[in-house]
């Protein structure tokens, strides 16, 4: 027999409060059509997004996030004392170590949380969550604080027309914390990595710092293969999700996806045939594909619209570069 002793977590785990943060310059079409051959129509089109912010030099990574935590935290009705873990998901933190969550713990005022970073693309704020729900009802942390971060544009090649006007920079984060009820589902999360160069950094950092490539690395995708994983494979995750929880589509109040692309959205929408009370976040038009940030920033603006209410019960789902993804049911904070 074990004489281990039994862990004394909570019984469940809840999203507490929400913080976002978009950086200062708006950056309309207008701007991505002076390196690429198209048009501000074609880009609406295929995507949906009309504008999507930049980061300054002052807007790091780590400053972002600090912004967005610190706005959830607040929301939450905790301090930073209380947080025991900081999990920060993102591919644009460029220092290999220490891990960019160490900084914004300290920062932040925590009391020595344990923190680290993690690598999900465009999932990594559901792999966090979920991360984050076990640390809770394990025990080692009465309160986690899940961020998404991203500096895209740092990684965006604005020849590439395939993908320049995608991406925007922001950061999302919440506070998760104990429950008495069920109120994040079961993730049904996983990986295709035989997809893997489906979405992809161009090449090695160690090719650009030895000279083999004049060109500073970027993010690369194909665009046919992306979209028709993305709609048929995700929409059967998603509804995965839903059976896991126990609910079904007509139980939901809002539909969060990654917010990549409006046409994946609404074939999503169709596929899981989701009623017309259903909310859904389609805040990738004024801030575009902020991969790990998208799913808490696109949370944030609709309980900040009033468009969706504390209480009600969330979809989520990433997905991304791996191929990976995570999909779970959520109470909104």
């Amino acid at each position: 027999m074990s004489k281990i002793k039994p862990s004394k977590g909570a019984p469940y785990a809840r999203i507490l409060g929400v913080g976002g943060y978009r950086p200062t310059r708006v950056v309309p079409n207008e701007v991505i059509l002076e390196t690429i051959d198209s048009s501000d129509e074609w880009i609406r089109s295929r995507s949906g997004i009309e504008t999507r912010h930049w980061a300054s030099d002052e807007e790091t990574v780590a400053a972002m996030s600090i912004e967005a935590s610190g706005k959830a935290i607040a929301d939450a009705g905790i301090s930073a004392e209380q947080i025991g873990g900081v999990i920060v998901s993102t591919v644009s933190h460029f220092k290999q170590t220490p891990a960019v969550a160490t900084e914004i713990a300290d920062k932040l005022g925590t009391d020595k949380a344990a923190a680290f970073d993690i690598s999900a693309g465009c999932a990594g704020f559901g792999y966090g969550l979920t991360l984050a729900k076990g640390m809770i009802v394990e025990g080692s942390a009465e309160y986690v604080l899940v961020i998404g971060v991203e500096r895209l544009s740092d990684l965006t090649d604005l020849e590439d027309r395939a993908t320049a006007f995608l991406f925007g920079d922001g950061a999302g984060a919440v506070v998760v914390g104990p429950s008495q009820e069920p109120e994040i589902g079961p993730t049904v999360w996983g990986s295709e990595g035989d997809k893997s160069e489906t979405i992809k950094q161009t090449v090695p950092w160690t090719d650009y710092r030895d000279g083999e490539v004049a060109k500073f690395p970027a993010i690369t995708q194909e665009g046919q293969a992306v979209f028709r994983w993305a709609v048929f494979e995700m929409a059967k995750v998603a509804q995965q999700a839903l059976d896991a929880a126990g609910i079904t589509a007509d139980d939901l109040d809002v539909f969060i996806p990654h917010q990549a692309n409006e046409r994946i959205i609404d074939s999503m929408v169709k596929t899981l045939k989701l009623p017309e009370h259903v909310t859904v976040a389609r805040d990738v038009r004024t801030t575009g594909n902020t991969s790990a940030a998208s799913i808490p920033l696109a949370m944030e603006r609709l309980l900040a619209t009033g468009e969706a209410k504390s209480g009600d019960t969330a979809l989520v789902i990433g997905f991304g570069a791996g191929l990976v993804y995570a999909a779970t049911v959520v109470t909104l904070p």
